[in-house]
């Protein structure tokens, strides 16, 4: 029965009276006036697309994150950036003491130019194949420990990126301990949301987000969901979405705190103002009351799901077109008769 009917219903209906027009019963005592109906107003619970989204918290990462250091001890002879300085791939750090370097580059030019002396050999037949071939061995030798060496004395940035740290100054023998200095990449940065196992199956890559930070209101920044993480949190179960933001004008920061909504798409189901919605006491659930055919306040117990737009999404415990009460049920008691007031 729909809203209007039920209305219609209520108004037609023949109040209930004593029997005795007089007042009085046949023993001169007044008659019991008639109780009251409590006045409620109600909607019809009908279907809607209920938009699900959700809000996480987190904190801005960098896109990687590089030490640079050297493979061994050795004294640092230049610091060429400093902290805050933005670095490119492939631009020279540092430099450490050349002196090594220096050694196995002559080392290597001494091999290379043998190799080329016994290679005109070979081809005279002045050499054997065997020797030939050692001396060969012995130049590429030269050639990857010159190579290490120049990784390891000057060094370059892996990555474009922002100093982040330095730890030492220029003269300062280095130990193996603290970085020369810290690369943090910020352009992508990235975000870890824990999201519910509830929601495992919602979340795609490559899934829009929005991300706003508290360090910079008003704005709004827009990232999509790199990779999920294919294991659970035991003890919350959640997982990890890690989520990649362009931050092309380098506005977001490591470190800074974020909240990432993130869209799940949209579901059918119930909804109703959130004013319809009691809290038992002592139960810790929520009921709504509903008026059947005959008047009469029902009380459901309902599971509720996402609230949106001063509303609560029914989850069970509702049917669709069911009278529910919005007004004048915080005292309303079940079973009681009440009277609908027009819309």
């Amino acid at each position: 029965m729909n809203i209007k009917a039920l209305f219609a219903l209520l108004l037609i209906r023949p109040a209930v009276g004593c029997g005795n027009q007089s007042g009085k019963d046949s023993g001169g005592t007044a008659a019991a006036t008639e109780e009251k109906k409590p006045l409620v107003s109600v909607i019809t619970a009908a279907t809607e697309s209920i938009p699900h989204t959700a809000v996480y918290s987190s904190t801005v990462q960098a896109g990687a994150v590089n030490n640079i250091a050297p493979q061994g001890t050795g004294r640092i002879q230049k610091l060429n950036v400093e902290v805050g300085d933005f670095v490119s791939q492939g631009q020279i750090l540092a430099e450490m003491d050349r002196v090594q370097l220096d050694q196995a580059e002559l080392r290597l030019r001494n091999d290379e130019t043998e190799l080329g002396r016994v290679r005109s050999l070979l081809d005279e037949g002045g050499i054997s194949q065997a020797d030939f071939d050692q001396l060969e061995l012995a130049c590429k030798v030269s050639r990857s420990s010159y190579d290490n060496l120049l990784e390891n004395t000057i060094l370059r940035s892996p990555i474009n990126g922002v100093i982040s740290s330095r730890g030492y100054d220029r003269g300062d023998m280095y130990s193996m301990g603290l970085p020369i200095y810290t690369v943090q990449q910020i352009t992508p940065v990235k975000l870890l949301v824990a999201i519910s196992e509830t929601d495992y199956t919602l979340v795609k890559k490559g899934d829009r987000v929005s991300i706003s930070a508290d360090a910079l209101p008003g704005r709004t920044f827009e990232g999509s969901v790199l990779r999920i993480h294919p294991v659970m949190d035991a003890a919350t179960h959640t997982f990890n979405a890690e989520i990649s933001v362009p931050n092309g004008k380098r506005e977001l920061r490591p470190g800074m705190y974020a909240r990432v909504t993130v869209d799940f798409g949209s579901k059918q189901n119930i909804a109703v103002p959130d004013m319809a919605v009691l809290k038992m006491q002592g139960a810790g659930t929520k009921c709504v009351f509903i008026i059947d055919s005959e008047g009469v306040a029902v009380q459901k117990t309902v599971e509720t799901g996402r609230h949106f737009d001063g509303k609560y999404e029914i989850l069970s415990g509702l049917a669709e077109g069911d009278a529910v009460v919005v007004k004048g049920n915080s005292t309303l008691k079940a079973g009681q008769t009440v009277e609908i007031s027009e819309q």
